[in-house]
């Protein structure tokens, strides 16, 4: 498995590798506490700086984030990683995934996931992973909704930032579901450009 940093597009939107730059875009989409409620650290507000360090830091060794930019007018509306990449076992956990609330169930994560997880196989991986808190049902019911497997709880797994023990639920895709969960990011796509016209 050979996955590098590359801006990634669509229709819909524009993955480019988190750098410097990106800092002050993304401070203000980060700047939403309900989006790191479930998360094992916080990103917002005050702690927004060491995130991103962190963030940045991580790239030179097993992380690729992309800072994520809606196609139809430009704002920067989110961020995505490729993180725990072991290239050695050809795995990739696909993680650290917000979005601003206006960019919420529209086109934007279908959008981001198929060329998120396109790319990873493309690259070699054989294996896709994702991972959300037990608590965190919006994110379980969109990766049901896009089709990837749940594998099953680990419980009392991660300490939350807020002092909380996490429980984290596991999804994946292999190399032989990507046809149809491609299939079916392509027609939720299809779908929100439907309704768009």
């Amino acid at each position: 498995m050979d996955l590098q940093p590359r801006i990634l597009e669509n229709a819909f939107v524009r993955l480019e590798p988190m750098q410097a730059h990106h800092r002050e875009q993304l401070r203000p989409v980060a700047d939403d506490e309900d989006i790191w409620s479930l998360m094992t650290l916080p990103g917002f507000g005050p702690h927004f700086d060491a995130w991103f360090d962190m963030m940045l830091e991580a790239q030179s060794r097993d992380q690729i984030s992309h800072v994520v930019h809606r196609k139809s007018d430009g704002k920067t509306v989110g961020h995505s990683s490729y993180l725990a990449i072991v290239p050695a076992q050809q795995r990739v956990e696909i993680g650290w995934t917000f979005y601003a609330a206006e960019a919420r169930r529209t086109a934007v994560n279908p959008a981001c996931k198929l060329l998120l997880i396109g790319n990873a196989f493309k690259s070699g991986a054989l294996r896709v992973e994702f991972k959300t808190g037990g608590r965190n049902l919006r994110s379980q019911g969109a990766m049901t909704k896009m089709g990837f497997v749940r594998e099953g709880i680990w419980r009392s797994h991660l300490n939350t930032w807020r002092g909380e023990r996490r429980d984290t639920v596991y999804f994946s895709v292999l190399p032989e579901e990507w046809p149809s969960v491609k299939s079916g990011l392509e027609a939720r796509l299809t779908a929100f450009s439907d309704a768009a016209a």
